[in-house]
């Protein structure tokens, strides 16, 4: 499957002739082919190190862009950021007001790249710039999402066992066979990150959104870095966060064209029991026994008002998903790629058409 990088017309923002990294007469303008988006929080003793080793593996192999996202740090980040982007023109910074969380940061890192392929990487050196072009390569050979794969973990016992449950469960319950979910070394067709909104923490789920909207989507082994500076910010709390989106991700992405599928199923298994109760009760009072003080009738009546709410939850949903549809636009459908063209003659009968 072949891609075309979008061509951006020239503009009035000077050259850089020469910079400290050595590149001389290139222009601010120029679109590169990969862009790197690396959000950070309090990392910044490892950003040059980090911004070093991707251009030394780029360098005179791809043309790049590199975007630093600081959110809210309290450290000097911004400042080495500011630094970096001094010193190279493919570097880019965005500072967020706050610290919004890892989804944000790659929200505004995302909606600011240019590059027909994206890679998002950990600010923290436990990724390593080395194996940029497998992913690159991964993305040639036609995949949409490539996603690394750390083969060896450097974690505690505990933290291994706990990802290795979360990433058992999420290949059972979505079906997208990865072993490593949470691994934040993931590159993409930039048509990838601009379809597939991200928020909360479902950043980790972008794969099962994209192998949802028919994207291709595969693995990377790659090497797990100790880390070098700082500490850890992902514990146990976060494995918890990440069992509550599954639940979210099994719900949008199998029910949210559908709801009545979900809604409509709970609420006649909970009617068609509730009136399978009460019709017992029915019997046994026509059978002279009394039953006006029995929990089973309140709870058969309450199972029946249950299915009602539950049924009409999925009218309203399926309601929701028609009105959407009807405003898609045609640029919003999921078609990879279009071949020849439509004749005069159509195109008169599309204009003749009455509204």
């Amino acid at each position: 499957m072949s891609q075309t990088a979008t061509v951006e017309p020239e503009t009035d923002k000077p050259k850089r002739e020469k910079t400290a990294s050595g590149l001389a007469g290139l222009r601010l303008s120029e679109t590169p082919r990969i862009s790197i988006v690396v959000p950070g929080l309090n990392e910044a003793e490892s950003l040059p190190e980090l911004a070093k080793r991707i251009a030394e593996t780029l360098d005179g192999k791809e043309t790049f862009e590199l975007i630093f996202v600081d959110d809210g740090s309290t450290d000097d980040s911004w400042k080495v950021m500011q630094s970096l982007v001094a010193a190279d023109p493919r570097v880019r910074a965005v500072r967020l007001r706050k610290n919004f969380g890892k989804a944000m940061g790659l929200s505004a890192g995302f909606s600011r790249v240019r590059g027909e392929i994206v890679i998002m990487m950990d600010a923290d050196l436990q990724d390593d710039p080395a194996e940029l072009p497998k992913f690159i390569e991964k993305i040639e050979e036609g995949y949409d999402v490539v996603v690394g794969w750390k083969l060896k973990r450097l974690d505690p016992a505990n933290r291994l066992v706990l990802t290795r449950i979360f990433n058992g469960t999420v290949r059972w319950v979505t079906g997208v066979k990865l072993h490593d979910m949470n691994c934040g070394f993931k590159a993409y067709r930039r048509e990838v990150v601009k379809t597939i909104p991200i928020y909360g923490d479902l950043f980790r789920y972008i794969p099962v959104f994209a192998a949802w909207e028919g994207f291709r989507v595969t693995e990377v082994g790659v090497h797990h870095h100790p880390r070098k500076h700082g500490a850890s910010r992902y514990g146990l709390e976060r494995i918890l966060r990440g069992f509550f989106d599954l639940i979210s991700i099994t719900f949008l992405t199998k029910y949210s064209k559908r709801p009545m599928h979900l809604f409509g199923a709970i609420g006649l298994l909970m009617g068609f029991t509730g009136v399978a109760i009460n019709l017992y009760l029915t019997v046994l009072w026509f059978l002279g026994h009394k039953i006006g003080d029995r929990p089973l009738l309140l709870f058969g009546s309450i199972l029946i008002v249950l299915g009602l709410q539950f049924f009409s939850m999925g009218f309203i949903g399926e309601y929701l998903t028609y009105l959407n549809q009807k405003r898609m636009k045609a640029t919003d459908l999921p078609i990879r790629e279009e071949i020849g063209s439509i004749g005069s003659g159509s195109e008169l009968a599309l204009e003749s058409r009455p509204d």
